[in-house]
């Protein structure tokens, strides 16, 4: 055993504790990462205040990135000493990891929200005698140091220099918004495109319509700040949803005959129904925000939707392979097309709950701990 730095999630709505754990040797097929970065994301509060499955104490963190420190029996595709970037783990072996979307293997759940390893039931993490739930999204990266599989992990192409502390968020929230337009939705040039919530996957979607030369972008996003990065971005139009009485009718007076694709990132259910209710035909609107609500629901008349042909898409990870996606978001960045590190502002891992506090808040996009 060796000791790390971690945050610890003890009960649902709670603040993060900062522990001294200790951390196993990567077991067989795993390697153990000295994390430099992790980023903040939405979904690790979901599972500490709303999902009871994953047991507490728990390290949650999805968004990490570091240098192999250790590698277990069968690892032959990293070594000691490499960048990396951490991802979400798949079986590699189901039709859906056949056809290259690991985000809906038939495993996915189990692999990335049970806490602990599948093979014998350990966890990576403990306490003393007190056992800490790991392996959230293959990684629990709340820490200085995280077990996950090597499969998991995306090697850092040669000649990137951006900080590695930051390239984690590629792992997830990035990746998710980038994907979901030009991979789950595959917006094609000379379409319109609308996103709803600015945060940093809604951003990162903006960003995706740009680089795929879409006519008309669009964000519904109230905070200014936002909407002012977004038009840097390559946005359009700006809606702020507080100053329209008629979110529909705003939309309808940019795009008279409707919306072809739309993406909303906020899992509120009154504006996933006025993006599906201002598509144009054969439009298609891409669900990639956690309601509030896990029973949330979403009403739909039939014959509207067959009439015109919509359809609407369920996403995570933005359908995307992360050792092929990551490296192409890194290309676009490189070449100035997708600039995310503009939306990172670092923070302590220690002060992770200021973090939490000030992203809500508004005051950053997106929030980076560094251990």
């Amino acid at each position: 055993m060796t000791t790390a730095t971690a945050a610890v999630a003890r009960g649902a709505n709670a603040d993060f504790t900062i522990e001294e754990i200790e951390v196993s040797a990567p077991s067989r097929g795993e390697v153990r990462v000295r994390i430099a970065g992790v980023g903040l994301c939405h979904t690790d509060l979901v599972f500490r205040d709303q999902v009871e499955t994953f047991a507490k104490p728990a390290v949650l963190g999805h968004e990490g990135a570091g240098v192999v420190e250790a590698v277990g029996e069968g690892v032959d595709q990293v070594k000691v000493g490499d960048r990396v970037v951490l991802g979400f783990s798949s079986c590699g072996g189901c039709p859906r990891c056949g056809e290259h979307l690991p985000s809906y293997c038939n495993m996915f759940v189990p692999l990335n929200y049970a806490g602990m390893r599948l093979e014998d039931g350990s966890t990576a993490y403990a306490k003393g005698d007190e056992r800490m739930s790991s392996h959230f999204f293959g990684q629990s990266s709340f820490s200085s140091l995280a077990v996950t599989r090597a499969s998991n992990v995306v090697k850092v192409p040669e000649g990137v220099t951006l900080p590695l502390e930051y390239l984690g968020t590629l792992g997830c929230g990035f990746q998710t918004g980038a994907g979901a337009v030009m991979r789950s939705m595959d917006v094609r040039e000379g379409q319109s495109l609308i996103v709803f919530g600015g945060g940093p996957v809604g951003l990162a979607a903006i960003m995706a319509g740009a680089i795929r030369k879409c006519s008309t972008i669009i964000l519904v996003e109230p905070i200014e700040a936002r909407r002012k990065i977004a038009q840097e971005f390559g946005a359009t139009h700006v809606i702020d949803p507080k100053a329209t009485a008629d979110l529909g009718a705003a939309i309808r007076a940019i795009l008279p005959l409707g919306v072809d694709a739309a993406l909303d990132t906020t899992g509120i259910v009154p504006v996933i129904e006025a993006g599906l209710a201002n598509l144009a035909p054969h439009g298609v609107i891409g669900l990639d925000g956690v309601p509030h609500q896990p029973d949330a629901a979403i009403s739909v008349n039939i014959t509207a939707l067959m009439t015109p042909g919509l359809r609407i898409l369920g996403i995570i990870e933005g359908d995307s392979e992360p050792q092929d996606f990551i490296p192409e978001l890194l290309a676009y960045h490189a070449a100035g097309k997708f600039p995310f590190d503009r939306l990172i502002k670092t923070f302590p891992l220690a002060q992770i709950n200021e973090a939490i506090a000030a992203q809500a808040r508004g005051e950053c996009i997106k929030a980076v701990l560094i251990p």
